[in-house]
């Protein structure tokens, strides 16, 4: 160890708050989120179980102690809202598992797994218990349901209009060329070979959304609540597909233009989520669960310098001072992820942080677990200003190329306003896995050194 390292590592060491599974772990870190209203919680991988297991004791203290009544993931909005009804005690699914099943599309295992299951469960048993007040939600907030969210636009236009189902069904029979595949789609379009749908989907939106009194006395049956609950679904899905067939058409002219509007429209949920979700003069308080890449200020990494912009900079403009941003960062261990897109989930080695990294600089604070504040100003924040080199796991791993792959430049002490540090982490266990996650990833010499 460098003595730049040793120095640095003392500063570390005297800021952490250790987290050794006690129930005073989040004291300070529910000191530091106060009166937010909104507390985006990352992982710094998809697929690493603590970060999961964490995020969830965080997330039942601000519900129990802090009135947060949503949680909004990383997820296509009806698969996770099928997870909503599940957790309200509403719906026909009996079980987790059944709850989850909405989950097929790769990455399945990335909420098809046991740290959520476990988390879903938490969350129906507070919801049966609660007598007075609002039953906590579980909501998605990102835009790959493109198909899925058309057939529910229809499913409920059946319900409360057959006629105006009819018309939706025409726009929407724009999609019907292309099989469901909305990566085909894109490229059709993005190069000109056939016309968009982009004008049918924005008029379904606005139709949509002129008719909101009609509908809702329409599915006035049920509950007042329910109708509006049901509509607020549906519009959403309209809105998603409006974003996502403007997504899938942009994909394919570059990075910039698709990222900037899959997180503007996370952000666009987010905020539509709170204006559903603030009753009598009672702003709704939302945890957010996404990866460090989302939630943590653009502006603080190369993503700002390219023109990206994410959810956790978009947050913070849209409410001042009533966000937290937290990170999380692990050294090494082992985690689930895929080796190329639709690929199968596979139990993958972590290498350790490399050299001139914060994963490095951090494993060198010599503990297993431990929280930072890095909102106040102080040495360790000061330290975490310096630019240095972040990793960032996603779906897939790729160690082979991993510093071109999987990390990035970045001042986490503006890029998040703490981090929690778990210096070895172990894979999450996905409810289906196969038996290739079961035998782990080969040696990093196959097949050369067979």
């Amino acid at each position: 160890m460098t003595a730049a390292i040793e120095i640095s590592a003392a500063v570390l060491a005297a800021a952490a708050h250790p987290l050794d599974g006690g129930p005073g772990d989040y004291d300070a870190l529910l000191e530091l989120v106060g009166d937010a209203r909104f507390v985006l919680l990352g992982e710094a991988t998809h697929g690493s179980h603590e970060f999961y297991e964490e995020r969830a004791r965080i997330t039942q203290r601000l519900i129990r102690e802090k009135g947060f009544t949503a949680v909004a993931v990383e997820a296509d909005w009806p698969d996770a809202y099928r997870v909503n009804r599940y957790v309200r005690g509403e719906g026909q699914d009996r079980t987790a598992n059944e709850a989850l099943s909405g989950f097929e599309r790769f990455p399945a295992w990335m909420w098809r797994n046991t740290d959520v299951a476990n988390f879903v469960d938490w969350l129906r048993g507070h919801n049966a218990g609660v007598q007075a007040g609002p039953k906590v939600g579980f909501y998605g907030l990102d835009l790959y349901s493109l198909f899925t969210s058309v057939r529910e636009v229809l499913n409920y236009l059946e319900r409360v209009d057959p006629a105006a189902a009819q018309e939706a069904r025409q726009r929407y029979a724009c999609f019907d060329h292309y099989d469901e595949d909305s990566q085909h789609y894109g490229y059709a379009t993005g190069v000109g070979l056939s016309e968009s749908c982009q004008q049918g989907v924005l008029a379904q939106l606005q139709e949509l959304q002129q008719r909101a009194l009609d509908y809702m006395q329409a599915d006035g049956a049920a509950s007042e609540n329910f109708s509006e609950d049901a509509f607020f679904y549906a519009q959403q899905n309209a809105r998603l597909v409006k974003n996502a067939e403007e997504y899938y058409r942009t994909m394919f002219r570059g990075r910039v233009s698709s990222w900037n509007l899959r997180d503007s429209h996370m952000a666009e949920t987010l905020d539509a989520l709170t204006r559903h979700l603030s009753k009598d003069g009672t702003p709704a308080k939302i945890v957010v669960w996404e990866h460090n890449s989302h939630i943590g200020d653009a502006r603080a990494t190369y993503m700002g310098n390219l023109g990206e912009w994410n959810v956790g900079e978009l947050a913070r403009k849209a409410y001042p001072g009533e966000t937290c941003l937290i990170g999380f960062s692990t050294y090494q261990g082992h985690v689930t992820a895929a080796s190329e897109w639709d690929g199968p989930a596979e139990r993958k080695r972590v290498r350790p942080g490399i050299a001139g990294s914060y994963e490095e600089l951090l494993h060198a604070a010599g503990r297993e677990r431990f929280y930072l504040n890095l909102r106040e100003e102080s040495p360790v924040r000061r330290l975490l200003l310096e630019r240095r080199l972040e990793r960032a796991i996603g779906v897939l791993y790729l160690p082979r190329t991993e510093r071109q792959s999987h990390y990035f430049d970045a001042q986490m002490a503006q890029q998040f306003d703490a981090v929690i540090h778990i210096d070895q982490t172990e894979a999450l266990t996905p409810l289906d896995a196969t038996s290739g996650w079961h035998s782990g990833e080969p040696p990093e010499t196959y097949p050369e050194g067979i």
